[in-house]
């Protein structure tokens, strides 16, 4: 039976630290099943037996940390509650001093140190670029980056290298007056094991997907009219895979585009073609009459084993003519996308992958690790006892870096996710010029994206309020379809009561 560790809290005032202790316990426990009991809610006799137990105890001034192990391990932290100047409750150094806290704790027991130290946040890179906009020396964001969060010092570098070259680009960007475009074509050819974002089977939903663009066309207009008076910046087509459109869908969406938005200012459109089983020539010749910039064409791996393994219906080769069809089209400006911790792939196989990688000399790499989402297929075969061996290291991030340096394309957006395999991170990598700067639009939160198409999620940014708020579409087709007139009054809503427009 798998170890499990409570958390059993006491407190006189609302406890609002358990999202951050359950992170740092599931950083340097991963797949460690948690549950926390509640003051007024008594352990089921036997149920702490054979389990660690980490008491948190809290009153007016102090949290207290008391951890036990099943195997006589124990350790405590008492930790003051933070004030500022003033007089007032700093409630985010509270919860950082609690995270260093609890991090020594682990530490003691475990003997290991996490390379991003306390962080489980999924933007290190906010952080370091927060610091250096305030005027701090590289020096100084890096000291206080491992005094404050732990973090090792390569991670420390690689944030704030980083951040320095996010800045650049986004100091030619008028990002506070103007707004990006995300649309979502949420179908796939397959679902794969890892995946829980909203894609539905292609085979199942062919038939709608001419009333889908009918309501998304409606949702294409109203942000194109509410917007009119300020400057589209970026284009992000996504999904789901937006090439299981075929060839006459994909040229309506992308002729709706051109002629709804003013897009000669653009600095980016991409459109993922994402599935190599879904890339035909003639899409291919549709994207080539569009101003797009930037297209990915995503391997995942090298190895035709796993891709049977994780549900993607496209073969090596398959990938390499569709690779090789964009290259002859004359498209400059191609992403690969490959994930760390697959089922069953070991150093060797990134190794494999990676001299590919150097061979087709891509104008920009994407190396995630792999997250397992709750409501992924992974996580659900694992709960159910079919077991996969899931590696992801340092050494093998290295090989990328490796990798990625020969072909001189440099690390430009990094982020994080929860239940990431060797608690790592997914990085960015380009040639200079050819960076995807939506990507770094929405991981570093700097400009409104509205985000159109089921499942779909719009970040507006309000700079004058420091607020940022969300707009969410219905993850189904069928209701989006339906419903999509209430998705545009919910934007319609925000966005007249937030914004000068």
């Amino acid at each position: 039976m798998k170890k499990c560790c409570m958390i059993f809290i006491n407190y006189l005032e609302k406890f609002d630290f358990e999202y951050d202790i359950q992170g740092i316990l599931r950083s340097f426990y991963p797949g460690m099943d948690l549950k926390t009991i509640m003051p007024d809610n008594e352990p089921v006799k036997g149920e702490v037996e054979g389990n660690d137990i980490l008491n948190c105890l809290f009153d007016d001034e102090k949290l207290s940390l008391q951890y036990k192990t099943f195997d006589g391990f124990c350790c405590e932290k008492s930790i003051s509650r933070a004030y500022d100047e003033d007089g007032t409750y700093d409630r985010k150094e509270t919860k950082n001093s609690l995270k260093r806290g609890l991090y020594d704790i682990l530490k003691e027991k475990t003997k290991k140190d996490l390379p991003w130290g306390t962080l489980s946040g999924i933007r290190p890179t906010k952080i370091t670029s927060s610091m250096l906009e305030q005027g701090m020396t590289k020096e100084e964001v890096f000291r206080r980056m491992k005094e404050e969060y732990y973090i090792s010092d390569i991670k420390a570098e690689e944030s704030i290298n980083i951040s320095e070259k996010e800045l650049k680009i986004l100091n030619k960007i008028d990002y506070r007056n103007g707004y990006s475009i995300y649309i979502g074509i949420p179908f796939c050819p397959s679902t794969c094991l890892y995946c829980s974002f909203t894609s539905n089977p292609i085979g199942l939903y062919a038939a709608k997907i001419e009333k889908y663009l009918d309501a998304l066309f409606k949702e294409i207009d109203f942000c194109a009219d509410i917007f009119k008076n300020k400057k589209l910046c970026t284009i992000y087509i996504g999904g789901g895979t937006p090439t299981t459109l075929s060839p006459s869908q994909l040229d309506r969406l992308l002729s709706k585009i051109s002629n709804t938005f003013d897009t000669k200012s653009l600095f980016e459109f991409t459109i993922e073609a994402g599935r190599p089983d879904s890339i035909t020539l003639d899409k291919l010749k549709v994207i080539q009459k569009y101003d797009i910039t930037r297209i990915s064409i995503n391997p995942q791996t090298m190895k035709d084993e796993t891709l049977k393994i994780i549900g993607r219906h496209h073969s090596v080769k398959q990938f390499l003519e569709a690779y090789d069809m964009a290259r002859e089209l004359g498209f400059d400006n191609i992403n690969m996308d490959f994930i760390l911790g697959l089922p069953e792939e070991n150093i060797d196989d990134v190794r494999n992958s990676m001299q590919w990688v150097e061979k087709l000399k891509p104008e920009s790499l994407t190396i995630h690790s792999l997250a397992i989402k709750r409501a992924a297929r992974l996580n659900l075969e694992q709960r159910a006892g079919i077991k996969y061996e899931i590696t992801n290291t340092e050494e093998m991030m290295q090989v990328t870096k490796e990798t990625s340096g020969k072909l001189s394309l440099k690390p430009y957006y990094l982020y994080r996710q929860k239940n990431m395999a060797g608690n790592l991170e997914n990085v960015g990598y380009s040639l200079e010029g050819k960076e995807g700067i939506y990507n770094i639009l929405i991981m570093e939160e700097k400009q409104t994206i509205l985000a159109l198409g089921a499942g779909s999620s719009s970040k507006m940014v309000l700079h004058k309020d420091d607020e940022i708020g969300r707009v969410e579409n219905v993850k189904d087709v069928d209701l989006y379809i339906e419903r999509i007139d209430e998705m545009i009054e919910r934007k319609r809503k925000y966005i007249l009561e937030k914004f000068e427009l």
